[in-house]
């Protein structure tokens, strides 16, 4: 699967960890929606849930500031997906649900598109890589096993209503 990302660059350049995939060709950085080909687009604005339903060659995702990402950003071509109840295991939003990096949204989205071993080679570059998806396992093999996004929705508010 081909990992894509459309980078603003406003995030802190040693903590970015879109541009840490970059460097070691996990992922591919675009400066402008125009330049960004079209996939399944990870937005957490949109209304439907990321399902397996939605495999595809291709994802992408924008690494933006938590505090900046507006629904006008996500101007990039193709089918625009949110993902599930997720929990963060960075540093800095360590346990936040939906609160993810773009390493984290990436590897969550592999799982649920059936490729976990790829997202185990994206997570692999960061230290707490494996933390994501030990906490998130149950969540990401249920979503897996779901047939199309309100299966998905389905199975996101068992775990909302459990918070």
């Amino acid at each position: 699967m081909e990992v894509h990302v459309r980078y603003e660059g406003d995030d802190d350049p040693d903590k970015c960890t879109a541009r840490k995939l970059a460097r070691f060709d996990l992922a591919e950085l675009h400066r402008s929606a125009r330049a960004t080909p079209p996939g399944v687009v990870l937005n957490p604005h949109a209304e439907r849930a990321l399902s397996p339903a939605d495999r595809t060659e291709r994802v992408i995702a924008l690494d933006c500031s938590w505090e900046t990402a507006r629904e006008e950003q996500f101007t990039i071509r193709g089918k625009h997906r949110a993902l599930p109840f997720l929990v963060a295991a960075n540093p800095v939003n360590y346990g936040t649900p939906f609160q993810l990096t773009t390493v984290e949204a990436l590897a969550g989205a592999c799982c649920i598109l059936g490729d976990r071993e790829h997202a185990e080679r994206l997570l692999a570059k960061f230290r707490w890589g494996h933390t994501f998806l030990e906490l998130n396992d149950e969540p990401l093999r249920r979503y897996a096993d779901c047939e199309d996004s309100s299966g998905v929705v389905a199975v996101q508010e068992e775990y909302l209503a459990a918070e």
